[in-house]
């Protein structure tokens, strides 16, 4: 291992590793993808993804269970779900075979940078999909570029997930039949002055409304949203423009088989929010982070039971969701894929 790498402190940042996988779509197929050492991109000043934002991404993890092993988690939903954004974006589907075999090589060519158990580190991943060939006139790009690359991060809130304060936004995210069901690029690139403008307000995140009539809660610029009721039942809002995140979909498997609760997928009312006694957000990067308190034009909001610390129904769902990726709890079939 490296052990120039303060793995305790290793915050979440770019941090350039060994290799990573390289694959060329061109005249309507993939070539066989190699992994390099060159970490620069050279694409045309008139390539597709700077003129139109013609890309996609993913997100995963890599990390040492208790056992010692290197895993990923689901990377077989990432793969699908790159295929969906893929075809929304009128790009080449690079096979779901071929994506977890690229991620498999990758983290075994920066294996030394995986950090040990118990360190709360990850090597983070992430495969992406460009145009990569010159497009003036708006439509696609001929030829594709598919990559992935990793790099160590430490938890995404250094410190512990205290619980964290948010406000309703007066932007919308995503258009209703748009592209927000897809790991667009773009769809991050314009709720960036959203987060910037919450930030100098004094609030962690956005609460997205739906844009059509915003009276249904969506998600934030990143996460999806995970509500509790008084009778600890767990909700989560539903709609075909928030992304499907692989981690809320395995934080509401785990709550109905591994803790009995009752869950729900469905739309979700802004007036309901009030009702609620925890909330939290849940993706990739943090699994959950639990939300406080959310604020309406001042208004206020407060989550009964997740105010001052997590609250303990999205507590549990953490603790199990942690414990399956880290090989402490028995995970279901197909979940962990095992690297080394």
């Amino acid at each position: 291992m490296d052990n120039n790498l303060d793995w305790g402190n290793l915050g979440f940042a770019y941090r350039k590793t060994n290799e990573r996988y390289v694959s060329n779509y061109k005249n309507g197929t993939w070539d066989e993808g190699c992994m390099t050492t060159d970490d620069m991109v050279t694409i045309s000043e008139c390539a597709g993804v700077l003129q139109y934002c013609q890309a996609c991404f993913e997100g995963l993890k890599a990390y040492r269970t208790e056992d010692g092993r290197i895993v990923t988690f689901r990377p077989d939903l990432n793969a699908q779900r790159m295929e969906d954004s893929a075809k929304r974006l009128e790009m080449p589907l690079f096979p779901k075979d071929r994506f977890v075999e690229a991620i498999t090589k990758v983290v075994q060519a920066n294996k030394e940078f995986v950090p040990p158990y118990g360190s709360g580190g990850t090597l983070y991943l992430r495969p992406y999909m460009f145009g990569s060939s010159p497009v003036i006139g708006v439509k696609p790009a001929d030829e594709y570029q598919f990559r992935v690359f990793s790099t160590p991060v430490g938890p995404y809130f250094s410190g512990g997930a205290k619980p964290i304060t948010i406000c309703v936004s007066d932007y919308d995210r995503a258009a209703p039949h748009g592209t927000g069901n897809i790991k667009a690029g773009l769809n991050y690139a314009m709720s960036l002055h959203a987060i910037v403008t919450a930030h100098n307000n004094g609030y962690d995140e956005n609460m997205y409304l739906d844009a059509a009539t915003r009276t249904k809660v969506e998600e934030t610029g990143g996460a999806n949203f995970l509500f509790v009721t008084k009778d600890n039942k767990v909700i989560t809002p539903k709609s075909d423009s928030i992304l499907p995140s692989i981690t809320r979909r395995s934080l509401m498997y785990v709550a109905k088989e591994y803790l009995g609760l009752e869950v729900e997928e469905r739309e979700v009312y802004f007036e309901e929010v009030k009702d609620f006694v925890e909330c939290g957000l849940c993706g990739t990067a943090a699994v959950i982070s639990p939300v406080g308190k959310i604020v309406d034009h001042g208004k206020e909001i407060i989550m009964a039971n997740g105010n001052t610390q997590m609250g303990p129904v999205i507590q549990k769902l953490y603790d199990t969701l942690t414990g399956i990726q880290m090989g402490r709890i028995e995970a279901p079939e197909g979940w962990i894929k095992v690297i080394e």
